[in-house]
């Protein structure tokens, strides 16, 4: 069976040392795929390994007529390699999944469905049950998810990582973003477009070490809040205002102790300079830092709006934005 040229489904799967689960991965994978009423093609996104990962990609291969290969010349992260796979895909809908086997494919079929018969652009799959993840894993976890709807709000959607279905709207949408550093579970919501959930349990991992320790979980996190919240050069401003709020609770204290003698001659005058021009100091930073999200803001070069559908141009659905 050939590759169409543009098949129904584009399945991206970002790897990175990953020798010992692709067999797994394989075996699980492509009967789901076999399975679905259309062509296919799986999109393996090499990121840079260093072991035998590219040796069993190439014997994949032979097998699988459907299976691509696109190999980074060096690792360039999760979130990087995902985008090398969505610019790459040529499928009307394309679903992107990790190779550990944690996420199931055979979801796949199900979102798939949901997406074409209620006509959404979006389907994210939720993990209802992560009993298979430890209590450190699971309680960082409830906490990120906490922290970026606070940023971001409620449109994100709880316990929904990257796998995910998008069709060829949310695609476009996606690519012609100008984002060097994306984190795509925030950046899917922030479009906007219709979308849908498919729950389901997260198993435990089906071999090989994990490629998320700590330090890429703090980083994400960090990226989540940076790349979609002024929120961190704002922090000056508030200290400035409730130092401000403060000197003149203090200074109204400290005069009524001058007033009633109680304090050492010319204290008085010496701590609520202090304490003022430490305020006022915060309250310029908070004013730079205020020009500064702006700036943040229009290097970000994200679209005020995307438009998914202009009936003067031949009544098609189409992404379209305007800088904002």
């Amino acid at each position: 069976m050939s590759v169409d040229v543009t098949p129904l489904l584009s399945v991206v799967v970002p790897v990175f040392n990953e020798q010992d689960v692709l067999p797994l991965f394989a075996q699980r994978l492509r009967p789901v795929l076999d399975g679905l009423d259309g062509s296919y093609e799986v999109l393996t996104v090499d990121d840079g390994s260093h072991d035998a990962t590219p040796a069993v990609l190439e014997r994949m291969r032979r097998v699988w007529p459907q299976l691509r290969i696109v190999r980074l010349r060096r690792n360039a992260g999760h979130q990087n390699a995902l985008t090398a796979g969505l610019h790459c895909a040529r499928g009307r809908y394309v679903v992107s999944i990790d190779v550990d086997l944690q996420d199931p494919p055979e979801v796949i079929a199900d979102m798939l469905t949901l997406a074409r018969t209620s006509n959404l652009d979006v389907v994210h799959g939720v993990r209802t049950d992560r009993s298979t993840d430890s209590l450190f894993k699971r309680g960082t976890a409830g906490l990120y998810y906490r922290l970026v709807r606070r940023v971001v709000g409620a449109s994100v959607p709880h316990n929904a990582g990257d796998f995910r279905l998008l069709s060829r709207t949310a695609v476009d949408a996606l690519t012609e973003l100008p984002e060097h550093r994306p984190v795509y579970r925030l950046l899917v919501p922030w479009l906007g477009l219709p979308s849908g959930e498919v729950p389901y349990a997260r198993e435990k991992r089906a071999a090989g070490r994990s490629k998320y320790p700590l330090a890429k979980m703090v980083r994400l996190a960090l990226d989540s809040i940076t790349g979609f919240s002024a929120a961190p050069l704002r922090v000056a401003t508030w200290l400035g205002c409730a130092g401000i709020a403060l000197c003149v609770v203090l200074g109204a204290a400290v005069l009524a102790a001058y007033l009633w003698g109680s304090v050492v001659p010319g204290w008085t005058s010496m701590f609520v300079a202090l304490v003022f021009l430490g305020a006022l100091q915060l309250l310029c930073l908070g004013l730079l830092g205020e020009y500064v999200a702006r700036i943040f803001t229009s290097i970000q070069g994200r679209p005020a709006y995307v438009v998914t559908f202009d009936s003067a141009v031949t009544g098609a659905r189409r992404p379209a934005g305007m800088p904002s």
